[in-house]
């Protein structure tokens, strides 16, 4: 008579972020014995953090606290317009302040995921994990102990971390993975990439009034409609953001930056902060991939099929550290919760990738579902699309020091059968604007259902249901 192996746990997760915490939570709630193991490697400069990920430490969540702070500042020059005395416009900002507050935010959503898991009945471990075999994952703690523990079937969650750049000394600059963190303001800062985080990390330090450049080797926001990545880096330059184009770096000594311009001549400037933010790389480095046989792409991102399982049949791998997939908070989480309701619930959806909303928080917050100008044309055709544009002023722009020319909107429409297969608009509250159009779209949204849709007046959202012109 053969007897059933005994496992540790019917399900480990090997990261605590978005999608790992999702996925461990669904399965204990389903009466599977659970675990969780997270840790963060200390960056370069030796910051580390709680259980949560890249959103809630390091990326999503203090990334929207410093740009409302940001924001707040801008208002300033705004409240004397309309009755409100006693605010000085050129008022100090106090970067520790801003630092300890969202410090102590952050602490407390450590605390409350962790409690959710207990809540939850899933076992959090602070260790670092590897796999040693399909079953059996080694773990490491801040001592240095090790242990090992098996289980039935593990998902694999680790994200990603900032990108380092060949050739320069990582203690020589600071990623996202320290800015949130740093207790010295910044200062006279410099920000390498044309990244969504580049932008956004200059968008707020130049919002709290320190001196920011930016130094780019080609394209703002190489994935995102062209077009709309250039209003982004437009508003940005009138509220004193300086861009250096076509550059890359070639030596940090000190607070100097050498680089070298489109021209192939060296410029040499000083700055109190040098922040990289040229791409992110998935964590599964020293993971023990090799040891189980699981694929990865050139950027040692996990491959899986449509159904989140990698090339070892009993590990599956959700989030960042994913090849081809969204490096969206919400996307892992609706990801890991699908992939348990497939494994336990005999559930056969799977995750839909298109369609789905993104918000670039720059000064002027950019929000677009669903396909670029270019890629739109790449699929259907320039001669088989309509863009409609609309260029609009938000009324309580009337009052404001801002560009009144800048805010846009598109969408772009399949000539065929009028679907909406792109939407972008620029302008104040995007995120806010643009989450419900993502429910109509997805469901398939003709220019003819948003033209019969009333609009809220007066709102920068009703233009986006009053589009007439086209090209």
């Amino acid at each position: 008579m053969k007897i059933a192996f005994r496992y540790s746990y019917d399900l480990f997760v090997i990261g605590g972020g978005s999608g790992g915490l999702a996925s461990s939570k669904a399965a204990a709630q389903l009466g599977k014995k659970v675990a969780l193991a997270d840790y963060v490697v200390p960056s370069p400069h030796g910051q580390t953090w709680g259980v949560g990920g890249t959103c809630v430490n390091v990326g999503c969540i203090p990334k929207k606290m410093f740009h409302f702070a940001a924001q707040l500042g801008d208002y300033r020059q705004d409240q004397g317009k309309v009755g409100w005395s006693g605010i000085n416009e050129n008022g100090s900002h106090d970067w520790n302040k801003l630092v300890q507050v969202v410090s102590n935010l952050i602490l407390r959503l450590n605390r409350m995921h962790e409690n959710n898991l207990k809540i939850a009945g899933v076992q959090y471990i602070n260790s670092l994990a590897r796999l040693v075999d399909p079953n059996t994952i080694e773990l490491t703690d801040q001592k240095g102990q090790k242990s090992t523990v098996t289980a039935e079937k593990i998902i694999v969650s680790v994200g990603a971390r900032p990108k380092s750049y060949e050739g320069l000394d990582p203690q020589n600059y600071i990623t996202s993975d320290d800015l949130f963190w740093m207790r010295r303001p910044p200062g006279k800062s410099l920000i390498i990439g044309g990244s969504y985080v580049a932008l956004e990390c200059a968008g707020f330090l130049n919002g709290l009034g320190f001196d920011t450049q930016v130094l780019v080797r080609s394209k703002l926001l190489r994935k995102f409609d062209q077009q709309y990545a250039q209003f982004v880096g437009q508003y940005m330059v009138e509220r004193g953001v300086k861009f250096h184009y076509g550059c890359t770096p070639s030596k940090i000594e000190g607070q100097t930056v050498t680089w070298k311009d489109k021209n192939g001549k060296e410029q040499s400037e000083k700055f109190d902060t040098v922040l990289m933010a040229i791409s992110r790389q998935a964590n599964t480095q020293n993971l023990g991939l090799e040891r189980v046989g699981i694929q990865t792409d050139q950027d040692q991102k996990i491959i899986v099929n449509k159904y989140d399982q990698t090339s070892c049949p009993n590990i599956y791998a959700v989030g960042d550290c994913v090849s081809g997939k969204l490096e969206l908070t919400p996307t892992a989480i609706m990801a890991g919760r699908k992939l348990i309701r497939r494994l336990y619930q005999g559930s056969s959806d799977i995750m839909d990738y298109r369609d789905v909303a993104t918000t670039v928080f720059t000064p002027l917050e950019y929000s677009c579902i669903g396909l670029s100008e270019e890629k739109a044309v790449e699929m259907y055709g320039k001669d088989n699309l309509k863009i409609f544009e609309n260029v609009f002023k938000p009324v309580t722009w009337n009052i404001s020091a801002r560009n009144p020319s800048i805010c846009q909107g598109k969408l772009i429409v399949r000539k065929d059968n009028d679907q909406i297969v792109g939407f972008h608009y620029i302008g104040p509250e995007a995120a806010e604007v643009t989450q419900g159009f993502a429910v109509a779209i997805r469901m398939g949204a003709t220019k003819s259902d948003f033209d019969s849709t009333v609009g809220i007046h007066p709102s920068a959202a009703e233009e986006m249901v009053q589009m007439k012109k086209f090209r």
